[in-house]
């Protein structure tokens, strides 16, 4: 976000208010690589964690009281790391002493908000956390919005043409926190107040846009790794990227040359009865080991590298563990990759770009995942059916001390 507000040329300094937890390589890399200005601060006790509704990820948010102790400067615009900036919003520095926007029709949104620095303000805020002020989520926004609970009668903020600053607080125009969730709906922006400026995205923590996962499910996802690869890059996740597809790559050429091997080592045509609790007991390991095959992948990639190559990565990992799954159980391929073939599919119909709105892509998503079940439930059932008749012919089971190797022409007789 930082070096996107540098790629815009805001006119003004870019501050990040930092704790002691946070490394001090990063740290570094900010203050130089980035040229921000790093403020280290002590945390703030969070007094509401014993709340019964209380999130553990928002221990720390509380911190951003500090803004108001940053009395060298006149305004400031505090931002959460989450929002995507479309062009520059210098008029806000001419905002009032706290200006925010609404997204919730009744509560203001604190991923963006305007303020005046002021000691006496930062103390009295200390003073009333002391005091245990009412905050319905325990964090930054439920302690803002009940220190500030007449803003939804505040007036609209306007930047005044002549450039000067105004007093007061003001409630902010919904262009400068844009909710991704109304882009979703018709997949366009339909903000007619106010200036279309900044993209913020309130959804799950597990659904922010700087993970790859995220897209194409959240299709502005893309945009916000655009807005990455021209300004970061991928450099510090390539290396483990490479690491991964080379070993994914080495796993599928070894299980495609050992496959025959195994099946003369595990193939047996003389008879003998079945072990029910065995056959339960492999059944159980090939269903598990597909099931394993299609999720570790997923965590092995690295969480923020752009969409575009984590995907293709984790269905290249995924497709590397299913061939060890069909080469150790003498499964068919086509069974095994059936449900990574649907979720390659159904990447497909999310990311199809020409869907009239986001309704029509939801019912699309579901039309697909319907037609896909049936598909799959007989995938299963083909994979349990091959396993059960490769365990009636004593295919993982050959007698102790039987050798393997075929009879000479010499020894046959009828």
């Amino acid at each position: 976000m930082m070096r996107s507000l540098t790629r815009l040329g805001v006119d003004a300094d870019l501050v990040v208010v930092a704790s002691p937890d946070v490394p001090l390589h990063w740290v570094q890399t900010l203050k130089e690589a980035d040229g921000v200005k790093v403020v280290t601060v002590a945390n703030l006790k969070n007094p509401y964690e014993e709340q019964g509704n209380f999130n553990t990820r928002f221990k720390l948010t509380l911190n951003k009281l500090y803004a108001w102790s940053l009395v060298s400067y006149d305004r400031v615009v505090m931002l959460d790391s989450d929002n995507l900036f479309l062009q520059r919003t210098d008029e806000l520095f001419q905002c009032g002493k706290f200006c925010a926007a609404f997204i919730n029709p009744c509560i203001f949104h604190t991923g963006l908000f305007v303020l005046q620095p002021s000691m006496v303000v930062f103390k009295d805020m200390l003073h009333e956390l002391e005091m245990g002020r009412e905050n319905p989520d325990g964090a930054d926004q439920g302690f803002l919005v009940s220190y500030f609970p007449d803003l939804l009668d505040r007036p609209m903020f306007h930047p005044p043409a002549n450039g000067s600053k105004m007093d007061g607080t003001y409630r902010l125009p919904l262009g400068y926190q844009m909710d991704a969730s109304y882009y979703y709906l018709k997949l366009r922006w339909s903000v007619p107040c106010g200036p279309n400026s900044v993209i913020t995205f309130p959804s799950l923590p597990w659904l922010k846009p700087w993970y790859w996962w995220s897209w194409p499910i959240l299709p502005l996802g893309l945009q916000w790794h655009e807005q990455r690869r021209s300004s970061l890059g991928y450099a510090a996740e390539a290396p483990a990227m490479l690491i991964q597809a080379a070993i994914y790559l080495g796993i599928m050429v070894v299980t495609r040359l050992a496959r025959p091997g195994l099946l003369r080592l595990c193939y047996s045509r003389r008879s003998e009865k079945s072990i029910p609790f065995l056959h339960t007991v492999v059944k159980v390991a090939a269903l598990w080991s597909m099931f394993v095959a299609h999720v570790v992948p997923f965590f092995l990639v690295p969480r923020t590298v752009h969409p575009l190559l984590g995907w293709p990565l984790y269905l290249l990992g995924a497709a590397a563990l299913c061939s060890i799954v069909t080469g150790v159980f003498l499964l068919p391929a086509l069974p095994v990759l059936t449900l990574l073939l649907a979720i390659s599919g159904s990447l497909f119909v999310m990311a199809f770009p020409w869907y009239s709105d986001g309704v029509t892509r939801v019912l699309v998503l579901l039309a697909y995942a319907f037609c896909c079940a049936p598909v799959v439930w007989a995938s299963l059932t083909r994979v349990v059916s091959s396993l059960h008749s490769l365990l009636e012919r004593e295919a993982f089971f050959p007698r102790l001390g039987e050798s393997t190797t075929p009879l000479s022409d010499s020894s046959k007789a009828y």
